[in-house]
C-alpha cells in the first residue's frame, strides 16, 4: 500500500492526517471535499513509533506537497501534526487541529466514562471485554475494528447515513491496525502524562486553529485551556450538535467545512 493518496489538482497545499493511531483512510471524506478547491494530500501512518510516524509524514510533505502546507490533523492525527509542526516549522503554514485529544492528562479521565454511558448495556460489556484484550495484547485487527465502530457510535451526536469508509478495500487487513494502535497510543499517553506533549507547542511558530464538537467525549477545555497558555497565535472554535467526526454529523457538517475553507483561504 502506498503511504498517501492525492486529491484534486497540484500543487498540493493542504495535508489531512487521519487518527487512530492505526486507521488509515479515515480522512478520505474531508480530503475529497476540500479537493474541490485545493490540492490535497492524505498521508497514511504505517509505522508503530511516534518518531517514525513524524518522519514518515515529513517525507510525504517534502516529496509530494507544496510546502509550507495547511496541515489538518484529526483526533490522534491532531497530536501527530502538532508534533511535526514543532519539529519542522518550515513545513507548516497553518496547523488545524480537529477533534484533538486533551493535552493534559487531567482532562482525559472522564472520556471513556462518557462513552460507556452513551452505549447500551450489551455494547458497554463488549467494550469492556475488548479493552481487556487490548491491554493484554490479545486483540486482533478484527476485534479492534469492532472496538472502533463502538467508539464511533458513542462519539457521534446525529451522524449522517454514510459510513466513514476509508476507500482502501482489501489493501490493508483491515483498516484498523491494532498493533500500531497499541504501541503508538501507549507511547503517546506517556508523552502527555509527562507534560512533554504540551511543551512541544513552545516550538510552534505558525498560527494554530482548533475545531471541536460540543458533543465530543474528548473535552473541549482539555484542548482550549492548555493550548491558550502555550501558543502565541491560537484560535478555538466549538461546533454545536457535533461529535468526534464533524464531517459525518447531520447538523455540523456544513459549519465544519465553512470553518475549514475559511482557515485555508479557499471558498
Amino acid at each position: 500500500m502506498n503511504n498517501f493518496r492525492a486529491y484534486g489538482n497540484p500543487p498540493y497545499s493542504a495535508v489531512v492526517v487521519h487518527g487512530g493511531p492505526g486507521t488509515p483512510g479515515g480522512m478520505r471524506p474531508v480530503a475529497e471535499e476540500l479537493s474541490k478547491t485545493v490540492g490535497v494530500i492524505e498521508p497514511f501512518q504505517t509505522f508503530d513509533t511516534i518518531s517514525d510516524q513524524i518522519d514518515e509524514l515529513r517525507k510525504v510533505i517534502e516529496e509530494h506537497a507544496l510546502y509550507p502546507v495547511y496541515l489538518i490533523g484529526w483526533s490522534w492525527g491532531a497530536w501527530l501534526c502538532y508534533l511535526l509542526a514543532a519539529q519542522y516549522t518550515d513545513l507548516v503554514k497553518k496547523l488545524i487541529l480537529v477533534s484533538s485529544g486533551p493535552f493534559e492528562v487531567s482532562y482525559a479521565k472522564g472520556i471513556m466514562k462518557t462513552r460507556l454511558e452513551r452505549l447500551s448495556m450489551t455494547e458497554k460489556m463488549r467494550v469492556e471485554e475488548i479493552m481487556k484484550r487490548l491491554q493484554s495484547g490479545k486483540a486482533d485487527n478484527i476485534v479492534f475494528s469492532e472496538f472502533s465502530e463502538l467508539m464511533d457510535r458513542a462519539d457521534s451526536y446525529r451522524p449522517i447515513g454514510q459510513t466513514n469508509d476509508n476507500g482502501l478495500g482489501g489493501l490493508i487487513n483491515p483498516a484498523a491496525q491494532s498493533e500500531i494502535y497499541e504501541r503508538v497510543w501507549s507511547e503517546a499517553e506517556k508523552l502527555r502524562k509527562s507534560g512533554k506533549l504540551l511543551a512541544q507547542g513552545k516550538k510552534i511558530t505558525c498560527p494554530v486553529i482548533a475545531i471541536h464538537g460540543d458533543y465530543d467525549p474528548h473535552p473541549a477545555e482539555g484542548v482550549r485551556k492548555p493550548l491558550s497558555k502555550i501558543l502565541s497565535d491560537f484560535h478555538f472554535y466549538v461546533i454545536e450538535h457535533c461529535g468526534h467526526h464533524p464531517w459525518l454529523e447531520q447538523e455540523a457538517k456544513d459549519t465544519f467545512y465553512i470553518l475549514l475553507r475559511q482557515e485555508i483561504k479557499v471558498s
